[in-house]
């Protein structure tokens, strides 16, 4: 019988790696930077929410959920002031070609086969509460199928993002416990995950308070409980998340994980270089955690 848990876990840390490495890449940052926008502030924030951004600031710190709507807003002033959504989509569409190109060369021809697949898989899916998802869904980039790929698998990762932010709601989880609990599962020390979307000491002392009246932590500390805890919604997500694989096929997405994995340490040492070694927690092996 197809262990599609298995499947979906392994398609979505390969995602996150074949996707994460952009949001730091130095090409994407200077290229924004070349808008105007000084040190090219917020590149991260405007490019993953893509066309959202034309929504305002506040309805992409919704979908967002665990980042300070304070950057979010900061991020779309310099933006909005400077250049426009479809001009960062441009930035980022040209870096990830070149960066394939660059740094994954091995891949770039069979993973342009599979863009109407992809995309196939990508709509197949529910839209229904899934804001960011749903923000992607309209561009896509025909005249590079190696960009139209990535622009697929991405709308296949966002769509689980915002399925597992809709299951912390339906917890009623804050996004800084979702920090704290998955920095935790990670290793993570000194609550690094939620302060570095933002979060101060009395956002991380009233999250941890909510946390302990549930038994998930202990003067400051998550227990044994909480790591089981959000494990169990990490078994969840993943259960859920098989939709698109399902669509894809067993093997098609089996070799969509073999070819990906051919250049997945690469991409998320350009993560390490680039950026840090804690950024993109999920392109990570839980065992992968160090020091920044």
């Amino acid at each position: 019988m197809t262990n599609w848990r298995e499947i979906s876990k392994e398609a979505a840390f390969v995602s996150h790696r074949l996707i994460g490495w952009i949001y730091w890449d130095p090409d994407a940052i200077n290229a924004y930077s070349n808008l105007g926008i000084p040190d090219g502030f917020g590149y991260y924030v405007t490019s993953r929410a893509g066309l959202l951004g034309k929504a305002g600031s506040d309805s992409v710190s919704a979908a967002y959920y665990s980042i300070h709507p304070e950057f979010v807003h900061a991020s779309y002033k310099f933006l909005n002031e400077y250049a426009g959504v479809e001009d960062v989509m441009k930035v980022r569409d040209a870096a990830v070609s070149n960066g394939l190109k660059k740094y994954a060369p091995k891949i770039c021809e069979e993973l342009a086969s599979m863009n109407e697949a992809l995309w196939d898989a990508a709509r197949s899916l529910p839209i229904s509460g899934r804001v960011l998802f749903a923000a992607q869904l309209g561009h896509r980039r025909l005249d590079d199928p190696l960009v139209d790929a990535w622009l697929a698998v991405n709308c296949i990762r966002e769509w689980r993002g915002d399925t597992h932010w809709a299951m912390l709601t339906t917890e009623g989880m804050t996004g800084v416990q979702a920090g704290i609990l998955d920095g935790a599962r990670r290793s993570y020390d000194a609550d690094w995950l939620p302060r570095s979307r933002g979060a101060d000491d009395e956002a991380i002392s009233t999250a941890y308070t909510g946390l302990a009246e549930r038994g998930l932590a202990n003067e400051e500390v998550v227990t044994e409980s909480g790591i089981a805890y959000r494990q169990s919604l990490e078994d969840k997500l993943d259960d859920m998340s098989s939709l698109a694989w399902r669509h894809f096929g067993e093997t098609p997405s089996q070799y969509f994980i073999d070819l990906i994995n051919k250049v997945g340490d690469t991409l998320l040492g350009r993560i390490d270089e680039t950026g840090g070694t804690k950024w993109m927690p999920a392109a990570r092996r839980l065992n992968d955690s160090s020091e920044s």
